[in-house]
């Protein structure tokens, strides 16, 4: 079988992509950096637009990111402070979109009735969800290591999945990621006991890609603060935080209009809240029929 799609495995480019889908792997993460993708917003302006999450989960998600060091945390005065992307998380934005493609392609989807025709279609899914629901399948620990071990041979035995995915852990530990894996379509067995990536698996090539690209990017882009030059060294505490600064009071956010899910800044992808948020949540169906599921 020929070894295509996910990059050569390496164990600083592994390492690298695994700690990033750590980073973006916490629920509604993704949600956090797209809503203020395109501007800095205040907490109160983030609030509305993730009605579903207290503050006991929205606080915690922003803390996480802006010590992950792509959300920035600019305080103007004791009561005015805003979260927008730095430099680095600027650049993760095309990533996402990669991610987002990944899902909307590979993803089930499930048949609903459409209110403009009255015909059935397959469900439309907002970019934060389909990237979620895709990072729900190779975020857990272990999955990324086992699909590049297999891009790497092709096929694999079970034994040999465990000893260079899984070193240290024997073999019965590789079974159950092996057998979810399997269960989401990223995996199949074959018909000699060996296991290889399934065509949703092998797509998953720009998926690791663009993550590997971004992860492996030099500390010195890291720190750079979105459409800004070098920061100042006071300005920051380590090579991923930020601290708070005092800047003049931004005039007020201009309201979002409606667009198409994917719009080109000159900082990179920024997505529309209305087109964002205009739907519900999907359920996660789990049937049989059509590609890895949610």
């Amino acid at each position: 079988m020929a070894t295509t799609g996910l990059p050569p495995t390496t164990p600083n480019d592994l390492s690298s992509v695994t700690k990033t889908l750590d980073l973006l792997a916490p629920r509604w993460s993704v949600w956090v950096l797209m809503t203020i993708s395109s501007q800095p917003l205040r907490y109160a302006e983030i609030k509305p637009r993730l009605p579903w999450l207290g503050d006991g989960q929205l606080h915690p998600r922003l803390r996480h990111l802006t010590n992950a060091g792509v959300v920035e945390r600019t305080e103007y005065a004791p009561r005015h402070v805003t979260y927008g992307l730095t430099g680095r998380g600027a650049e993760l934005l095309p990533v996402l979109a990669v991610i987002a493609s990944w899902g909307d392609t590979h993803l089930e989807k499930t048949l609903v009735a459409s209110k403009a025709t009255g015909t059935m279609e397959l469900e439309r899914i907002p970019p934060a969800q389909n990237i979620d629901d895709t990072l729900a399948l190779i975020a857990p620990r272990h999955a990324t290591p086992i699909l590049w071990t297999l891009q790497a041979r092709g096929s694999a035995s079970a034994k040999t999945l465990a000893t260079e995915a899984m070193p240290g852990y024997g073999l019965t530990a590789v079974y159950k990621p092996l057998d979810r894996l399997v269960a989401d379509g990223l995996v199949t067995a074959t018909g000699s006991g060996d296991f290889q990536l399934s065509a949703s698996g092998q797509a998953l090539a720009p998926v690791f890609q663009a993550i590997s690209v971004w992860a492996t990017a030099p500390l010195a882009e890291a720190r750079r603060p979105r459409g800004q030059g070098a920061a100042p060294s006071q300005n920051r505490s380590g090579p991923w935080a930020t601290t708070p600064t005092r800047l003049p009071a931004p005039t007020a956010p201009a309201a979002s209009s409606a667009g198409p899910a994917l719009t080109t800044t000159p900082d990179g992808p920024a997505w529309k809240s209305n087109d964002l948020f205009s739907h519900r949540i999907p359920a996660r169906p789990i049937t049989p029929a059509g590609g890895p599921r949610r």
